[in-house]
């Protein structure tokens, strides 16, 4: 039997650090167990023996592998850290209780919202990944023209204005007092799109020990896929 759950870059990953990391998340992962609302269950008929494990077992088997996940990413994120001479981070602490916010779910998905929450390197890769972006300026005045309703001063909210009715120029923001504002989203939106693209590439080649398969992989009969 194996004492790994997956090779990253012909380096096993301990089963261990799995284990640790699952004494942080409570019994049941946060929904969403990849990126969509739906699971899809496969035909059980072809799968005997996975049709035989009862249901706590199934769920407890797919937690596990969505756990690997997270460690999966981890482990990469502090490849990635080290390969850019980024400042070393600090070790996760095993006991630390892991809490993520479900926005943070609804908008990453469990495994990169978790990922971000327990490792220290995902997050300075993606605070670095971040400020690598550029936002044109033409990007930063177009946000501002087209969401005119974020932009509606106190007063004008609190006389109900409708942003895309007859508003003065007044009832508004000035587009300098919203720029940095709006270059900081776009910035933070591109910087976690760039960590996604990161992730899917950086995780094409990692081979997964049995029982620790990505939880959305198809090849096995009880996968779910959410985004």
């Amino acid at each position: 039997m194996t004492d790994h759950a997956a090779v990253v870059q012909g380096e096993p990953v301990p089963k261990n650090r799995v284990d640790a990391f699952l004494q942080t998340v409570p019994e049941r992962p946060s929904r969403g167990a990849g990126n969509c609302a739906t699971s899809h269950v496969g035909a059980a008929g072809n799968h005997r023996h996975d049709a035989a494990l009862s249901a706590p077992a199934r769920a407890e088997r797919q937690r596990r592998r969505w756990a690997t996940q997270v460690v999966v990413a981890d482990e990469l994120a502090r490849r990635a850290c080290a390969e850019r001479g980024l400042a070393p981070v600090a070790e996760v602490s095993p006991t630390l209780l892991l809490t993520v916010a479900e926005k943070d779910v609804a908008d990453l998905g469990s495994i990169i919202a978790a990922a971000l929450a327990h490792s220290p390197a995902a997050r300075t890769l993606l605070a670095e990944l971040e400020a690598e972006q550029d936002v044109p300026e033409e990007a930063v005045r177009d946000y501002y023209d087209r969401n005119r309703d974020r932009f509606l001063t106190p007063d004008a909210l609190r006389r109900g204005v409708d942003p895309f009715g007859p508003a003065a120029p007044t009832d508004f923001l000035p587009y300098e007092q919203a720029r940095e504002r709006i270059a900081q989203e776009l910035r933070r939106a591109a910087g976690r799109r760039a960590f996604f693209a990161w992730f899917d590439r950086a995780r094409a080649d990692v081979v997964y020990a049995a029982g620790h398969e990505h939880p959305g992989d198809p090849s096995h009969p009880d996968h779910e896929h959410r985004h």
